[in-house]
């Protein structure tokens, strides 16, 4: 995984407008305090206030309704859904947040795919290699260590037993980001009761049992349960 010499966060792609407006509305959702339900300024004043297109806002606010921050409601605007974690701060700058957060639309499709032709493909050393990592992600999530690397692993393991070098190719381009929403969702779930935690295993136990199994609808299932659950523990 690459990363700055100074060994901050990794360096991020030019910014597009869509995201800088998408960072510039949850700055507004956080900084000036608004809680779930409140409404976000009009369409036309935050386009005004950005000195962008309405073309350009509606984007951003269409990205942050897919990432269940906002929820659009029809003639009455915008209004907060859920707010980001504080914590995320400390994983990833905020202007990263729409690039990573977007990565869950990308995984949605890949790692569900990735999971139902594991489930049809697997040999048996594929299997054992994606058992030893979720045992090693289970001794990670449940004492203090940072558990990332062995969540990414598991997650690998199983793009791996697709038998498409495709998937891995597609997955490791993720890396950098996958990594910031791993550390985050790692370290927000710890802040909470036990039970957080709980539920990240058995997300992925039921992910792999349904590969055990050869169960393929069962294994695309489980991990899109699995992502949709995740992309929500980035919110308090």
């Amino acid at each position: 995984m690459s990363s700055d010499p100074a060994g901050g966060h990794p360096p991020l792609p030019e910014i597009r407008l869509a995201d800088r407006a998408y960072t510039a509305i949850v700055q507004i959702i956080t900084k000036d305090g608004l809680a779930v339900g409140d409404r976000l300024p009009a369409e036309a004043h935050l386009a005004a206030t950005f000195g962008m297109s309405r073309t350009i806002v509606r984007e951003a606010l269409a990205r942050l309704a897919s990432d269940g921050i906002t929820q659009a409601r029809r003639g009455a605007g915008s209004y907060v859904k859920r707010r980001p974690s504080e914590r995320l701060g400390t994983h990833m700058p905020m202007d990263a947040l729409a690039t990573t957060l977007g990565t869950y639309e990308v995984r949605f499709v890949l790692e569900a795919q990735a999971a139902r032709l594991a489930a049809q493909r697997r040999s048996h050393l594929q299997l054992d290699g994606i058992e030893r990592a979720l045992e090693a992600l289970r001794t990670a999530l449940l004492s203090s260590a940072a558990a990332h690397e062995e969540d990414w692993l598991l997650h690998r393991a199983i793009a791996d037993a697709t038998g498409n070098a495709a998937f891995l190719s597609v997955f490791d381009h993720l890396e950098d980001e996958v990594m910031r929403i791993l550390r985050a969702g790692v370290d927000i779930s710890r802040s909470r009761p036990p039970e957080a935690i709980k539920a990240m295993m058995d997300e992925h136990d039921a992910i792999v049992d349904a590969i055990r199994a050869q169960d393929a609808d069962g294994a695309a299932l489980a991990m899109h349960w699995h992502l949709s659950q995740g992309r929500r523990r980035l919110m308090p």
